[in-house]
């Protein structure tokens, strides 16, 4: 039988995340359990906020099996909200506070939470579907240990514990519903984050995004330190500083966002042991820049989709690779990993097949959605234990004699953009909403700086032009940032294959290049240092052509190609410009006027 177990880990039926975490609170009430921008928490008053939010949301209805939606941007808050919302016997539903207003009340309607734990300024959209929770008026310094814990109602591991929305290929994302003991195997007993007392572990992930899971709750549920990454843009450059700051000795960080730290390895993260990095390929020469800069640090692939709790392969490298291509690795503890062909049939090593996952990690299912939950969660034929179901990832790997999995691409269109996994069907849907637009495809292709991004192909209707720039600022009120192409190209008619489908080989073969449509007039660069910025423009973003004026989010710019040209700023011009500062001044030309204002400052 061609799969691999992880080594098994303890069974405990009565176990929940908040429940090892009230553990570990009398266990080591007084060691330090949360810290962020120089406010340290101790485990004791994490518990006891998180025991009077809890006590407040159970006043107003929240309870066992019941969904209650966090809106909070990463803070101390956001750690004591999601932890009150499982003290209530209740499922949190993160929503990222930086996505369009209107996705979020969808995602609220759709799971049916009535409550929403939040700040102040929250938009209408989500208040005409939940109760507003404020938690801008609890400190939670505050002298909260002498309040009596509340009653927390019993629970299991197969009680719910959050609701993780990705992206869907009908048009609307898909709500993964994840049991507590699915989270306990991958942060207790677990090879893949082991810390401890004394470590420090980044939380940096957005909590809607699945990695949150292993940064939140592998350290405040093995008494080690979680350090909260400040709300706000992150730069390699702030990533540093906060790193050393906090003395961060584990951390992890989206496979883009790794590159670009890679590229210019700074001494400030030589304090950390382990570094994860994955939610997309990593790139083999990076990953031995990183090892060779760092000697004492253990570099991790993790790779896994959010249907089986964050990770389900790891492969640990302590020395460089030096190879074409960096394995996923084997299955962690409580996980299996079958390579099976089209009629579950074991495929042999060497050979590629579709990775199924099962044990623990495998979750419920989606969220109202019983036909596709019945397609993609299956039953496990190779489990001896009744109602085992394994997830079919519809990734390809193939199994070396070592054991160790590579991964060989997808069944499917699903890509990985900035570490957020993307079904091109949910943009093709949202664009075909539009007015004007007939029809659309969407295909990824891979940038100069080896991320890849989405690109719009869509056709117009007769009796209503199609103005671009109008169809980009549509979508991203509609969708967040990731799901917003980069690049949209107007054609007279989609290409079609033999079979009449679009031909989406033939669109992400055209290697697009010239300057997207936008409302700003062409102005060329009008000195040096222009022509320098409107070059870098063009290599980082692959596009022949940027005028002065345009906005660099406008042509298809984003966040990690803003951090890796004031990298190259900061090397080569010799100032170092903020990513706020970026934002502020996203044009070629302010963005010299900002630079020279720089260097004067300095003389």
């Amino acid at each position: 039988m061609n799969q691999h177990q992880g080594s098994v880990i303890r069974d405990d039926s009565r176990a929940t995340v908040h429940g090892q975490f009230t553990a570990q609170a009398r266990a080591t009430p007084q060691a330090p359990a949360l810290s962020c921008d120089g406010t340290v928490l101790t485990y004791a008053q994490v518990d006891a906020a998180a025991d009077a939010v809890a006590a407040e949301l159970r006043d107003l209805g929240a309870g066992p099996g019941r969904p209650v939606g966090v809106r909070i941007e990463r803070s101390p808050h956001l750690v004591i909200a999601l932890l009150a919302v499982l003290k209530t016997g209740g499922f949190y539903v993160a929503l990222n506070p930086g996505e369009p207003a209107v996705r979020s009340a969808s995602l609220l309607r759709d799971c049916g939470a009535g409550l929403l734990v939040t700040h102040p300024e929250v938009p209408a959209e989500l208040l005409a579907e939940a109760k507003p929770v404020y938690l801008d008026s609890l400190d939670p310094a505050d002298a909260l240990a002498g309040t009596a814990p509340a009653a927390v109602p019993p629970g299991g591991d197969q009680d719910a514990a959050y609701l993780a929305y990705t992206s869907g290929t009908t048009g609307e994302p898909k709500g993964v519903l994840v049991p507590h003991g699915a989270v306990l195997r991958l942060v207790q007993d677990s090879d893949v984050l082991p810390v401890g007392p004394g470590d420090v572990v980044l939380h940096l992930a957005p909590a809607a995004f699945d990695a949150s899971t292993l940064e939140l709750w592998a350290p405040l549920l093995n008494g080690a330190r979680l350090a909260v990454f400040p709300a706000g843009e992150v730069t390699p450059e702030r990533l540093a500083e906060v790193v050393e700051a906090e003395g961060v000795t584990a951390m992890w960080l989206t496979a883009g966002l790794f590159h670009l730290v890679a590229e210019r390895p700074d001494p400030r993260f030589a304090g950390v042991r382990r570094l994860l990095a994955g939610g997309d390929v990593l790139s083999p020469r990076h990953v031995d820049a990183m090892l060779a800069a760092f000697p004492g640090l253990t570099l991790v692939n993790g790779y896994g989709p959010t249907e089986n709790t964050t990770f389900t392969c790891c492969h640990a490298m302590a020395e460089p690779v030096s190879a074409q291509q960096v394995p996923i690795g084997r299955p962690i503890p409580g996980t299996q990993a079958h390579l099976l062909d089209e009629r579950l049939h074991s495929v042999a090593d060497g050979t590629v097949g579709e990775l199924y996952a099962g044990g623990r990690g495998v979750a419920h299912g989606y969220w109202g959605l019983p036909v596709a939950t019945a397609e993609r969660f299956v039953p496990d034929p190779f489990s001896g234990t009744p109602g085992a179901r394994l997830y079919r990832t519809g990734d390809l790997a193939l199994r070396r004699p070592d054991g160790v999995l590579e991964f060989h691409g997808r069944v499917d269109d699903q890509v990985k953009i900035r570490g957020f996994r993307v079904e091109p069907g949910e943009v093709e849907a949202a664009l075909r909403e539009l007015p004007g637009v007939a029809d659309s495809a969407v295909v990824a292709r891979t940038g100069p700086t080896g991320e890849r991004a989405l690109v719009a192909y869509v056709t117009g209707k007769q009796e209503q032009p199609l103005q671009l720039p109008g169809v980009r600022r549509a979508l991203a009120e509609k969708l967040p940032a990731h799901l917003v192409p980069g690049s949209f190209v107007q054609l007279d008619s989609l290409p079609l294959g033999s079979t009449g489908k679009v031909d989406r080989r033939a669109l992400a073969a055209r290697g697009e290049r010239a300057r997207p449509e936008t409302d700003v007039p062409l102005r060329l660069p009008e000195n040096e240092l222009e022509q320098w910025l409107a070059q870098l423009w063009c290599d980082l973003l692959g596009i022949d052509q940027v005028g002065v004026d345009d906005d660099f989010f406008e042509v298809g710019g984003h966040s990690l190609v803003a951090a890796a040209i004031t990298g190259e700023i900061g090397q080569v011009q010799g100032v170092f410009v903020t990513a706020r500062s970026f934002y502020e001044n996203p044009t070629v030309a302010e963005l010299a006027e900002l630079i020279a204002e720089l260097r004067e400052s300095v003389r």
